[in-house]
């Protein structure tokens, strides 16, 4: 007996999907960050996208809220994010 348990599904469209995504904190990571998600989501409301440098610094993790409006754009928001070869992880 299996107690696998499913991820809760996502309702489309979801007004305030978060998304933190963690990279090198160098060359304007968080202007990349904001320029790739605007692709995909161009109603993004950049006064509410925050981030975060590491302690020592080597790193930067920047929190941001989407419209999202299914799994076909989240899918390509997140390949062009790791596609960059800057980024360590979509959350």
């Amino acid at each position: 007996m299996s107690d696998s348990v499913e991820a809760p599904k996502i309702e489309f469209p979801c007004e305030d999907y978060p998304i933190k995504v963690v990279g090198n904190n160098e060359n304007n990571f968080y202007g990349f960050v904001v320029e790739t998600v605007q692709i995909h989501a161009p109603d993004l409301d950049i006064t509410q996208v925050t981030f975060q440098d590491s302690r020592n610094g080597r790193f930067q993790s920047v929190r941001l809220k989407i419209r999202a409006t299914g799994e076909a754009q989240l899918q390509a928001l997140f390949e062009d994010l790791k596609a960059s070869g800057r980024v360590h992880m979509v959350l």
